[in-house]
């Protein structure tokens, strides 16, 4: 299970939640999707950038929710 719920695991297509997606900050030191693909098929999101402030504080609200 993901840490913050944000991969949807639909076989085959795995999809990312940006909502719930903190690229890891708070608990890795490189995104686990990326570390993890076998094909290379996680990109950037143009329309989604956060600064690693703004990804520790969604982090961190995610968690308060549980």
């Amino acid at each position: 299970m993901h840490p913050t719920e944000a991969i949807d695991e639909n076989d085959p297509i795995y999809s990312i939640d940006p909502d719930r997606c903190t690229e890891c900050v708070g608990y890795s030191d490189e995104p686990g999707c990326v570390s993890v693909c076998p094909v290379d098929a996680i990109v950037p999101d143009p329309h989604n950038t956060e600064s690693p402030e703004e990804l520790q504080q969604k982090y961190q609200a995610l968690q308060d929710e549980n």
